[in-house]
């Protein structure tokens, strides 16, 4: 009897140590341990490191805390000004209350999925075409803030939306391409006129000069001859206005007088 009673302790002991060892959980560093005693929640999450997990009464849920990427399928939109496009997103959240986001939602990966794509439909279906290619970040921080009201109760924190791809129909990539074809041709016709400007007015500037006085016409022709001397060119057209020939008549005729006097 002494030694079946020794055998039974002995197996009693070896029992309880394996359900010690068994209890005994190890949690890593980004996880939590929400516990379930009897049904009830545990106050605190446990973790990280070695934690008791007493089964039966108590059932362990292990919670990760790191940064999660989350894609949202490609959605139909219908812009403002009635253009059809596929957007789809990328939406990157993490679990700050580990027993809300057991307690409060089934999976909350799950619910902020459908809650991404019902409001990337209704906030894009209120932007017109331009907005949504111009104002990308704008609409990003908006999409953010709706995401993150739905999931801070859950204990969810959305850290950034993005919108990752605008699909647009054949047509309207021919369209926006003749638009940007028209603004270039716009701009340098632009830029040219002003460049015409310039020079005209660079022209009636140099005119008003010039007339102040009229010999510096006349040894702006010669230099122009002289210039094209240099050419060694065997025929020469020239033209030369009548002012020219009135200048030298004027120096003439002051020579004369001179002369006579």
């Amino acid at each position: 009897m002494e030694v079946f009673g020794l055998g039974f302790f002995g197996i009693a002991a070896i029992i309880v140590a394996l359900y010690f060892l068994s209890s005994i959980k190890i949690l890593a560093e980004y996880e939590r341990g929400v516990i379930f005693r009897f049904g009830h929640l545990y106050p605190r999450a446990k973790g990280p490191g070695v934690i008791l997990v007493l089964a039966p009464m108590d059932r362990l849920v292990r919670v990760s805390l790191r940064q999660e990427a989350l894609e949202v399928p490609p959605q139909d939109i219908i812009t403002r000004d009635n253009v059809t496009l596929k957007v789809n997103a990328v939406i990157f959240l993490r679990v700050i209350d580990p027993n809300k986001a057991v307690v409060e939602v089934s999976n909350y990966v799950y619910q902020t999925s459908q809650f991404a794509q019902t409001t990337l439909r209704s906030v894009l279906g209120e932007q017109e075409l331009d907005e949504l290619l111009a104002h990308r970040e704008k609409i990003n921080l908006r999409l953010q803030s709706i995401l993150d009201q739905h999931t801070s109760p859950w204990g969810v924190k959305v850290t950034n939306v993005e919108v990752k791809q605008v699909d647009m129909p054949e047509s309207m990539l021919r369209a926006m391409a003749k638009q940007a074809e028209a603004e270039r041709e716009k701009r340098s016709k632009i830029i040219h006129a002003e460049g015409e400007f310039s020079a005209a007015q660079r022209l009636v500037d140099a005119a008003h000069l010039l007339a102040t006085e009229p010999v510096s016409v006349q040894l702006r022709y010669l230099q122009t001859l002289t210039e094209i001397g240099v050419e060694k060119n065997t025929t020469v057209i020239f033209p030369v206005p009548v002012d020219f020939f009135s200048g030298l008549q004027k120096l003439l005729s002051k020579g004369d007088d001179k002369a006579a006097a």
